[in-house]
């Protein structure tokens, strides 16, 4: 399944503007004055609304705003039970941001919308078009209280105090406490690479050169050191460099601060500079797409990399991990701050990934809420994860927060990919999916990160007050900082291929003078006000 990174999500960009306002309390009464039908089953809050509703032919039409997303229903594992837990039909409808628009042009809006930024006209004016969250679980399902999260309700509350979309991969603090959200990011070395060359400093500027000349010296038809594909703006040397090198978001006083001209940064682009200059990054790099990338990863042609989004590049992790058990890609100390600051590596916040509206045109708001409320139960999750109990998986020793697969199912899982893939789908329906549910089964994600994940846990640090502080899409400081990003993106690209140390300053100094000039003080003017609003909501001072 091609998946864009989270975040970036990362997810490793921070989207924009806060859509949220004050949190209240959970159950706040509805004062929605959009017409509700009454059940039609008795509605009990200590009980899922599906278990009791036994109306038939109920059809849903769902949009995808993601052209990727695997259209199908009830033809696998998966769906099929869903379908028969809801007497449900789903017809899933995908698209791009132009057929995202003519939906609401036309004013024919589908049952459920799945939008993949929180920063669209879309979302930021969602109680205009979706119904409230909280007006549905009251009227229809209550029970969805029990299995939403109180904080990302809160979070995506709007100005009139109602939750309108409820996004996957939202993550607490409790979940960063709880261990159960893997690492994604981190600075690997194959380990065959990594036995020939000897102790090697990766932690410091020119030791890393220096690492990077023994490689060349060892393996000539190798990549020295490689990174994520630039297709998506900065690639794994943008904000992941920055993570793993613990630069400050924000200043002191929390206001933004700026990491790409943060002085231990920028002496790591150097290095990286010279690392160039001495032939040990190639230029494809630079045009590669991601397709390209992953080649390369599956073929082995990279000696280190510095990975963004690791499971997202697992199949090819794996791949090449399968057919080289000692050649793996591992993840070590490298690329560490000059400043002795420990790395803040990024996972998915508050905010998720993909947002999930119920529209005010559906018919059947009853059974769209269920929908909601079965993915994110502990059974819908499970489900989706791992399958059915007994045929794809089983419980260790009776816990249920331990989970092995089946002998059959981990020999399809293992041999046959495409049917796991086709007549399965598990872990692939992830609309409401969680982290802290595949970490019940260690074998949710390929062999092929788990020491990386590893490493990088103990590094995880939430940046919540960060989270859509940009300027409001429209406006003219939207505009110039979408400027300041794609000329940022240009400049990396140049400062590492420049040809010596006063082509690299010029370079920047142009940078700096082009940000003055996209008047970049009042973009941070409005990045500060977001993030004491992220802070209010918070609880933070």
């Amino acid at each position: 399944m091609k998946m864009k990174s989270m975040i970036g999500l990362s997810m490793t960009g921070l989207v924009a503007v806060a859509l949220l306002a004050s949190c209240g309390t959970k159950k706040k009464e509805s004062t929605s004055t959009t017409k509700l039908p009454d059940p039609t089953y008795k509605v009990d809050k200590s009980k899922p609304a599906w278990q009791s509703d036994k109306s038939k032919d109920n059809t849903l039409t769902w949009y995808i705003n993601a052209e990727w997303w695997n259209k199908k229903y009830g033809t696998d594992l998966i769906t099929k039970q869903v379908k028969k837990d809801l007497n449900l039909d789903i017809k899933f409808v995908v698209g791009d941001d132009t057929k995202l628009n003519t939906y609401f042009a036309s004013g024919d809006i589908p049952d459920i919308v799945t939008v993949l930024d929180p920063n669209t006209e879309v979302a930021r004016t969602a109680n205009k078009w979706a119904l409230p969250l909280q007006d549905l679980a009251n009227k229809y399902d209550p029970y969805f209280y029990d299995v939403a999260r109180e904080d990302t309700l809160n979070w995506y509350k709007l100005s009139d105090g109602k939750t309108y979309g409820y996004p996957n991969y939202s993550n607490t603090q409790a979940d960063f406490k709880s261990g159960k959200v893997p690492a994604r990011d981190a600075f690997v070395i194959r380990q065959d690479v990594l036995d020939a060359i000897g102790p090697q400093d990766f932690k410091t500027p020119q030791g890393f050169i220096n690492a990077m000349k023994a490689i060349k010296d060892k393996f000539p038809d190798l990549v020295p050191f490689g990174f994520n594909d630039f297709s998506g703006g900065t690639s794994s040397l943008g904000d992941v460099v920055q993570d793993m090198l613990g630069v400050a978001m924000t200043n002191k006083d929390n206001t933004y601060y700026d990491r790409n001209l943060d002085e231990d940064y920028i002496t790591w682009l150097k290095a990286f500079r010279q690392v160039h200059e001495a032939g040990n990054i190639s230029d494809d790099s630079f045009s590669d797409n991601n397709d390209a990338f992953k080649e390369k990863m599956t073929s082995g042609k990279y000696a280190t990399m510095m990975v963004a989004a690791n499971v997202n590049q697992g199949n090819s992790l794996q791949t090449w991990l399968s057919a080289n058990p000692n050649k793996g890609y591992i993840a070590i100390d490298g690329i560490q701050s000059t400043k002795g600051k420990t790395p803040t590596l990024s996972q998915a916040g508050l905010s998720g990934w993909m947002i999930n509206y119920i529209s005010q045109k559906t018919k059947n708001p009853a059974k769209a809420i269920q929908v909601f409320e079965y993915l994110l139960s502990d059974y819908g999750q499970i489900l989706t994860n791992f399958g059915i109990e007994g045929d794809t998986f089983n419980y260790i020793d009776g816990n249920k927060e331990a989970i092995s697969w089946t002998d059959a199912a981990a020999k399809i899982q293992s041999d046959d990919l495409t049917k796991w893939q086709k007549d399965y789908r598990i872990g692939e329906f992830i609309q409401f999916g969680h982290d802290r549910f595949k970490a019940y089964n260690k074998a949710s994600y390929v062999k092929a990160v788990w020491q990386q994940q590893a490493w990088g846990q103990k590094y995880l640090t939430p940046q919540f007050k960060m989270e859509n502080i940009s300027p409001e899409p429209g406006t003219q400081e939207a505009r110039a900082l979408s400027a300041i990003t794609t000329k940022w993106q240009t400049t990396l690209v140049s400062l590492i291929r420049a040809k010596d140390t006063a082509e690299f300053d010029k370079t920047l100094a142009t940078f700096k003078q082009f940000q003055k000039d996209n008047k970049v003080k009042e973009i941070n003017v409005t990045r500060d006000k977001n993030i004491k609003l992220n802070m209010k909501k918070l609880g933070e001072k």
